[in-house]
């Protein structure tokens, strides 16, 4: 593997900076948007009449839909453009958003998730493919890690800015809306699609990408090609043995944490005072952005205690991950939770950016938007596995108890990216 320009903002020529800038007022946009009812979601679904059994329901369609919708929209991607292929992601997130406010039904609102996981599966290997090759064209030999810690910084204090928000508004508006006739937190999605609509008009705009054929039959050709399209995917993966134990750490990863981000809401809102419950979970959902943008951006710095050995970076972070899921099970007062968790999220920001750099430094631009949908399809396959295990072993126990089962496979991540660390330094020689 070639040596890496160590990245320096300054040093860089003026497209490269604008391209950044973009990218992050980009990210920020669109994450703020989903900011607003990611706070609120597992309450608004409460207040809808749903149980904790149809919650996870919802949820499970959410990650299915991803899943069978990765790999060909992620080589939709490769095939007629990010830029398009994102600006439907953004319409599919509208329709989500207007069919929840219309709604209190299960199959209706099942509807929506279904919505929200093809938005996703539109969105994984998309504008962050574009990202990563413009980047590279006009900076070359750049490290690409500082750039893509810039760009998950952005998108990390959206989700926060939206959290707060998110959680503010139904706390102040939500009686007004509910003299209406409304639920209090259809005040969050009202927002969120008022600024999707935002995201709609600045990737129109802002977003700048050579035009490809844009024939119907792309799509077709995607969907049908998509057992060549795994297979393809698995090849390269099995070809680069890097790239197969990386995919199967970030698996186990999301097995473990997936459950935590999901389920702690409902967790700690009894702890919590009814009159500014909202308020309070919207705040402390922002922490935990803020705290995941903190920690991507000391992510280049710890990389450098680790010499820019991004596995061994990694592999400190699932270990220390382990630790701080069980610590944060563990804690019943609201301070101590909160302040555990604010931890437990600094160390998920370290994570992102070392494993992308592994990926990204493995493929080639061809393969990226694919090998990015596969890596997101694996990851939503351990995250919904995770949901099961931890929801049925909740339901017996506890959350927290399900949370301490949970750090066992970090620990398996852990092995894993210790096993990567060693194959990547003999092929380093």
């Amino acid at each position: 593997m070639a040596s890496e320009i160590e990245f320096s903002f300054a040093a860089l020529t003026s497209s490269a900076r604008r391209h950044i800038r973009i990218f992050q007022i980009h990210q920020f946009l669109d994450r703020f948007a989903m900011g607003l009812t990611v706070a609120v979601v597992a309450l608004a679904l409460t207040d809808r009449g749903m149980d904790l059994f149809q919650i996870s329901l919802l949820f499970g369609i959410y990650a299915l839909t991803t899943m069978a919708m990765e790999l060909p929209f992620g080589g939709l991607a490769d095939s007629i453009g990010r830029k398009p292929v994102f600006l439907m992601a953004v319409v599919a997130s509208l329709i989500s958003l207007a069919l929840f406010l219309s709604t209190s039904d299960f199959y209706v609102l099942a509807l929506s998730f279904a919505f929200i996981g093809f938005g996703r599966a539109l969105r994984s290997g998309t504008l962050d493919a574009w990202f990563i090759e413009t980047f590279m064209t006009a900076a070359p030999g750049v490290d690409v890690q500082p750039a893509l810690a810039k760009a998950q910084w952005a998108n990390a204090v959206g989700l926060a800015i939206g959290a707060v928000v998110g959680g503010f508004l139904p706390d102040v508006f939500g009686p007004a809306a509910e003299r209406l006739g409304f639920s209090i937190y259809d005040v969050s999605y009202v927002a969120s699609f008022g600024v999707m609509l935002g995201v709609l008009v600045f990737t129109m705009l802002a977003i700048a990408e050579e035009p490809r054929p844009m024939d119907i039959t792309a799509l077709k050709h995607s969907f049908a090609n998509v057992p060549t399209v795994i297979l393809d995917a698995s090849v390269l993966a099995l070809k680069h043995p890097a790239l197969s134990i990386l995919l199967a750490a970030l698996a186990f990863f999301l097995m473990a944490t997936n459950p935590v981000e999901v389920i702690w809401p409902t967790h700690a809102k009894p702890m919590l005072n009814e009159g500014y419950a909202n308020t309070v979970i919207g705040v402390v959902t922002a922490s935990y952005f803020f705290s995941i943008a903190f920690g991507a951006s000391l992510s280049p710095f710890i990389s450098r205690i680790f010499k820019r050995r991004h596995a061994m970076t990694l592999a400190a972070t699932f270990a220390c991950l382990a630790g701080v899921q069980i610590a944060l099970a563990l804690q019943g007062d609201i301070i101590a939770f909160v302040a555990v968790f604010i931890l437990y999220s600094v160390i998920l920001g370290v994570s992102e950016t070392p494993a992308s750099s592994i990926l990204h430094s493995c493929v080639e631009n061809r393969q990226r938007s694919t090998m990015l949908s596969l890596k997101s399809l694996i990851q939503q396959l351990g995250a919904a596995l995770g949901l099961v295990l931890s929801g049925a072993v909740a339901k017996m126990y506890s959350a927290p108890v399900a949370w301490i089962v949970g750090a066992g496979f970090l620990l398996i991540a852990l092995a894993l990216t210790l096993v990567l660390a060693r194959r990547l330094a003999i092929e380093n020689r």
